[in-house]
C-alpha cells in the first residue's frame, strides 16, 4: 500500500521560505509520479509542481515563477517542495499525491494516493 506523509508546513512572513517534505512508501517500481497540490480556503485544489521519478522531469504551475523548486532524494524516498518568496497568495493547505508511472495533464485525478496535507501560512 503506497502511503505519503507530507510535513513542513507553518507560518511564515510574506517574503520567506517554508521546505515541506513529503515521505512516501510502498511503491513496488521506480517508476512513480509524486506532485503537490495546494488548495486555499473557498478555492479549488490546484496543481503546483511534480516530479517524475524515471526521469527527473519536473513540471510547475505557471504561477509558481521560479520560486518553487521541486526535487526527490531517493536514497530516503522523499520529495521536497522548496517555496521561497512566498506571499500571502500563497496561503494554503498544501498536499502531496501519487502514482504509479507518469501522468499525461498533472491533474489530481490522475493521481492514486493522497497525503493528509499540511498547512502553509504567509502572514504580510
Amino acid at each position: 500500500e503506497v502511503q505519503l506523509v507530507e510535513s513542513g508546513g507553518g507560518l511564515v512572513q510574506a517574503g520567506g521560505s517554508l521546505r515541506l517534505s513529503c515521505a512516501h512508501s510502498g511503491f513496488i517500481f521506480d517508476s512513480w509520479t509524486i506532485g503537490w497540490f495546494r488548495q486555499a480556503p473557498g478555492k479549488a485544489r490546484e496543481g503546483v509542481a511534480r516530479i517524475e521519478r524515471r526521469d527527473g522531469s519536473t513540471h510547475y504551475a505557471d504561477f509558481v515563477e521560479g520560486r518553487f523548486t521541486i526535487s526527490s532524494e531517493n536514497a530516503k524516498n522523499t520529495v521536497y517542495l522548496q517555496m521561497n518568496s512566498l506571499t500571502p497568495e500563497d496561503t494554503a493547505d498544501y498536499y502531496c499525491a501519487g502514482t504509479s508511472g507518469a501522468v499525461r495533464y498533472g491533474s489530481q485525478y490522475e493521481y492514486d494516493y493522497w497525503g493528509q496535507g499540511t498547512a502553509v501560512t504567509v502572514s504580510a
